[in-house]
């Protein structure tokens, strides 16, 4: 059992509960540092006191015994999800990009893709003009259309394999409970894992002061909010405070302001915060980092 709970995202699977806890853990204290709370910085890391924090790690679940090249391949209905999920992510681009040029880049790419239609052979070629269009736009652009298609075909693969297959959101719920107990007081989602920690709390079915999610897809309409659970969507009743954090240029974080999508109690739902992470808007030790981050721990930890 932990006092704070730590859920990582997508593409983990080669990693380790040791490996994330060595690299989130120094970047979560220099949060709450610069938020002005060096003891409890200094417990999170230096002291390295056993307990205070874990990470519930769930990436070998998508690992398969003998998966070669092609284990993250989808299936025709998710590689319509892919062509969805790359459009959101452009529109979201055409809205909240921190940049101008960015901004209407994406807009221009949406008028074009908005077109007469073209011909296409087979469904993965139909998600290849989304796909092309998202490649312009950073945080792709250095990295060429096969680089964006493999990002989207592992985050579309992992996150649906949580979102709709029973046994790996059981084992993945159980991996998350076995650290959750009457101490437990935060717990920190990213990505995906932002997705499985807003359901832990939903499981938890005890007072929880804080909830932190980073990142998060879970304003992401296409693939992730209707498929969340319980439906339909609402802010988990034993959260005192939930707080929000997305980097304008984070793609993956499709809503950042996630107040309309979640009712609940007034005043517990803090979304819309937005921090700059530089040129990765998605990693999770840079949103750790951050003194908004630690500013609402050591808040639910005062």
């Amino acid at each position: 059992m932990a006092r704070i709970v730590l859920v990582h995202g997508i593409a983990q699977e080669q990693k380790s509960a040791d490996t994330l806890e060595a690299e989130w853990l120094p970047s979560l204290a220099g949060g709450v540092r610069l938020a002005g709370a060096p003891a409890l910085a200094d417990d999170l890391w230096r002291d390295s006191r056993p307990g205070a924090a874990r990470m519930a790690f769930y990436g070998d679940l998508f690992l398969r015994d003998g998966q070669q090249g092609g284990g993250d391949e989808l299936s025709v209905e998710e590689w319509w999800l892919a062509e969805e999920l790359a459009g959101e992510w452009l529109r979201n681009a055409a809205h909240s990009a921190s940049r101008e040029t960015d901004r209407d880049r994406a807009r221009a790419e949406l008028a074009r893709l908005g077109g007469p239609a073209e011909e296409y052979q087979g469904v993965r070629a139909a998600a290849r003009p989304v796909l092309n269009a998202l490649v312009r736009l950073r945080p792709f652009a250095r990295l060429g259309v096969a680089f964006a298609e493999r990002v989207v075909v592992k985050a579309l693969k992992q996150v649906t394999l949580y979102l709709t297959d029973e046994t790996i959101r059981k084992r993945v719920q159980e991996r998350v409970a076995e650290h959750i107990g009457p101490e437990t007081e935060v717990i920190i989602g990213h990505s995906l894992g932002s997705v499985v920690a807003y359901e832990a709390a939903h499981l938890h079915g005890r007072p929880l002061p804080l909830l932190l999610t980073l990142g998060s897809p879970l304003g992401l309409r296409t693939v992730v909010y209707e498929r969340t659970r319980p439906q339909p969507p609402s802010i988990p009743p034993g959260v005192a405070r939930w707080v929000n954090l997305a980097d304008r240029d984070d793609l993956v974080a499709a809503r950042p302001d996630l107040t309309p999508l979640f009712p609940g109690a007034e005043g517990v739902l803090d979304s819309g915060y937005t921090v700059d992470n530089g040129s990765k808007p998605h990693e999770a030790a840079f949103y750790l980092a951050k003194r908004r981050t630690g500013e609402a721990l050591s808040a639910a930890l005062a």
